[in-house]
């Protein structure tokens, strides 16, 4: 079939709750994706932060076939190699102390809400399930994800949602402060805000929310879904702001392909919460996930890709200032590392139709006026001077 016959038996057949561009891919290499007409693509989105490696690694890849012809599920009624395997690298990669894999990031959020009710159900009754989480923030698709996302149009035509949720604002301490009262059982927030507009957490802010957090036993839940393995240059974003939290959430890059996610958590929340029976999953944790998991970790060491993220987010960095001096119309760079945003006055969506079908480059959107940029860990400086002419060709086309 072409590309169109394509798209048109999807559209018989999927729900259509994606308004998908009109690109069918067909595979990937490195930092480039081809379509089915065998097109080239610059991935500058890498599936939302996912790809960490790009496309077509041998190592990841032989990683996987070798576990799929051995075993690729047996439910969490029995043990298995990778998933332990994987959960000691995530804990030791964390600083965290217990694991439980999930199939996604909302997942993960979902089991992160159950584990701070269920923790201060136990050490302060029943009453104690309120949550503060933060406006203009994004945790995920489900109802509970959806009751802590502080974005109206998102959570609008599905309540009632979940009760309990307070909103304060992200980098406004003194708005946490006045959303805690002693029904408060967590604080959840991202430590770089993506789909609200890439703005990262101030580290006055962060350490004064894990102070008050300790001080009324609130338990502090990070959502690292997307700024965390290795995008901001550390493993997890919150890794240099000098704490830690209660309970951490992880997916996209964790799998780098594979859908996979989980939540972390402190022994003083293990202790205190979840036990057999009040969590569960059929695929979390199964071995061909969780062998990727487990890859994904081996190659961050054997790559030594938390330097390389550092080291190429200089040039990356600067580019990107360059266009904000160049451009009227590119008012500010936001983000922190290789998850960076530029700020426009003019139309972001048809800025990102444009580069995708115009100049075959893939970037994103977030929220009403941020181009979006989450390019694969790996790439290099030839990679962003590629970028930057593609771009720069889309934005003269608005002067």
């Amino acid at each position: 079939m072409n590309k169109n016959q394509i798209i048109e038996e999807a559209d018989k057949n999927l729900f259509h709750v994606y308004n998908r561009f009109p690109v069918v891919f067909d595979y990937g290499k490195g930092v480039y994706l081809y379509d089915s007409d065998d097109n080239k693509y610059l991935d500058f989105g890498s599936g939302i932060g996912v790809m960490a490696f790009g496309y077509g690694n041998e190592d990841y890849e032989n990683a996987l076939i070798s576990q799929l012809k051995r075993l690729t599920h047996t439910s969490n009624l029995y043990y298995n190699q990778p998933m332990i395997e994987a959960a000691k690298k995530l804990c030791d990669a964390s600083g965290m102390d217990k694991v439980f894999f999930t199939n996604s990031g909302a997942e993960a959020i979902e089991g992160a809400i159950k584990t701070a009710k269920k923790y201060a159900y136990n050490k302060k009754g029943p009453g104690k399930y309120e949550i503060v989480a933060m406006e203009n923030s994004f945790h995920g698709r489900t109802v509970g994800a959806l009751s802590i996302t502080g974005t109206d149009h998102y959570r609008e035509p599905f309540y009632p949602l979940m009760d309990g949720i307070d909103f304060a604002y992200f980098n406004d301490y003194g708005s946490i402060l006045a959303s805690i009262n002693e029904n408060t059982c967590a604080i959840i927030l991202e430590t770089v805000q993506g789909e609200g507009g890439l703005y990262p957490a101030d580290k006055e802010f962060l350490e004064k929310v894990q102070a008050i957090c300790q001080e009324d036993d609130i338990l502090l839940i990070l959502d690292e879904v997307q700024c965390g393995m290795g995008r901001t240059g550390t493993m997890f974003a919150f890794q240099q702001y000098g704490i830690k939290p209660d309970i951490l959430t992880t997916a996209k890059a964790l799998g780098a392909g594979v859908p996979v996610g989980a939540f972390a958590v402190t022994d003083k929340v293990a202790q205190t919460s979840l036990v057999p029976g009040d969590h569960g999953t059929t695929y979390g944790g199964n071995p061909l996930c969780t062998a990727a998991v487990s890859q994904v970790f081996d190659m961050f060491e054997k790559y030594d890709l938390l330097n390389h993220v550092n080291d190429i987010v200089p040039y990356f960095e600067q580019t990107l200032d360059r266009l904000v001096e160049k451009y009227d119309f590119v008012t500010e760079r936001r983000g922190l590392g290789l998850m960076q945003g530029l700020v426009l006055t003019i139309p972001v969506k048809e800025v990102v139709t444009k580069a995708l079908l115009e100049e075959n480059l893939i970037t994103l959107s977030a929220g009403k006026d941020v181009l979006r940029l989450l390019p694969p860990l790996v790439i290099n400086e030839a990679d962003i001077d590629t970028f930057k002419e593609k771009i720069e060709r889309v934005f003269d086309t608005f002067k």
